[in-house]
């Protein structure tokens, strides 16, 4: 009798080549314990499926581009060391800081020392130019002696009516020659070479302007018409002036080479500014002369004066 009748109700399935049962989930000569581990695959192929499709939903970056998460605080990527913060540059010290401590010492001193004497010298002007007060009363031999006669003040600038005249100073002298006879020179206008030495000069010195003009002004103010001496200064006044006409005499060869100032002669020429042509003023053209007495010239007024000159 065939083992597969009609009656039966078990399923045909076609003989395999080696006669064999073919693979499959299920046969029908299976047993019900297979039945579990095809449920099995099933469940881990679903599984895998499953994570298939994860994987493939999340988007896929290649290794060097590649989100990386950081830790707080500072990273260290690879072999590279971290980077420390630069250096803050030191000032170099500059002026007196930069001297060695004995020279800034010398310095600090020094500094002292000019400040010192330029509140001095402020505080002596203020004092000459200050109404008379108690100080200028008992101090006023020791002003007159630090103003007199490089700093004194002079505000005729300031005055209501202004000097209106031309003054010359001029000089002249008696010197020894080398073969010791004494001879006169003619008269020198000392104003007239100080004009000429500022006329065109777009930086005159102090001295070519006012040293002879200011030197005359401290002689007249300190004596009177008569040539006596005013005042506890009439004697310094006198000397300044003799000893700025000696140089200024000694710089222009007075008497030839070797020639020695023996004694000097001082006068004044005036002469009225004329007034404008628009003006109904009239004043006088007649230069007025003042002559001072001969002066007798110390060696060491000459010695000052050759020293100084050689030295400009």
């Amino acid at each position: 009798m065939d083992a597969y009748d009609e009656g039966s109700k078990a399923r045909h399935m076609p003989d395999g080549p080696d006669g064999s049962l073919p693979e499959g989930p299920a046969s029908a000569g299976s047993t019900p314990d297979s039945t579990p581990c095809a449920d099995q695959e099933s469940t881990d192929q679903e599984s895998v499926g499953q994570e298939s499709t994860d994987q493939e939903s999340v988007p896929q970056h290649h290794d060097s581009q590649a989100p990386t998460v950081q830790a707080p605080g500072p990273q260290v990527s690879g072999p590279q060391a971290p980077t420390a913060d630069p250096p803050v540059p030191v000032p170099t010290p500059t002026g007196i800081a930069s001297l060695p401590l004995r020279s800034q010492i010398v310095a600090a001193l020094a500094l002292a020392v000019v400040a010192v004497v330029a509140c001095v010298h402020l505080g002596m002007v203020f004092l000459h130019v200050a109404p008379s007060n108690t100080v200028t009363k008992q101090h006023g031999r020791a002003i007159d002696d630090w103003i007199y006669p490089e700093f004194e003040q002079n505000w005729k600038l300031f005055a209501p009516n202004p000097l209106q005249q031309n003054i010359d100073v001029q000089v002249r002298a008696q010197v020894r020659g080398a073969d010791g006879g004494i001879t006169e020179t003619g008269w020198y206008d000392l104003s007239a070479l100080d004009g000429a030495a500022i006329d065109g000069n777009l930086l005159p010195s102090h001295t070519q302007q006012n040293e002879l003009r200011r030197a005359w002004d401290f002689y007249i103010g300190t004596h009177d018409n008569d040539n006596h001496p005013v005042g506890l200064r009439g004697d310094l006044s006198q000397r300044y002036l003799r000893r700025i006409v000696v140089l200024r005499l000694d710089r222009e060869g007075a008497g030839g080479k070797g020639a020695v100032v023996e004694s000097v002669q001082v006068r004044s020429r005036t002469t009225n500014v004329p007034p404008p042509k628009w003006s109904e003023e009239q004043v006088s053209d007649t230069p007025v002369l003042r002559e001072l007495p001969w002066w007798t010239v110390p060696e060491e007024d000459v010695t000052d004066a050759r020293t100084e000159a050689s030295a400009g």
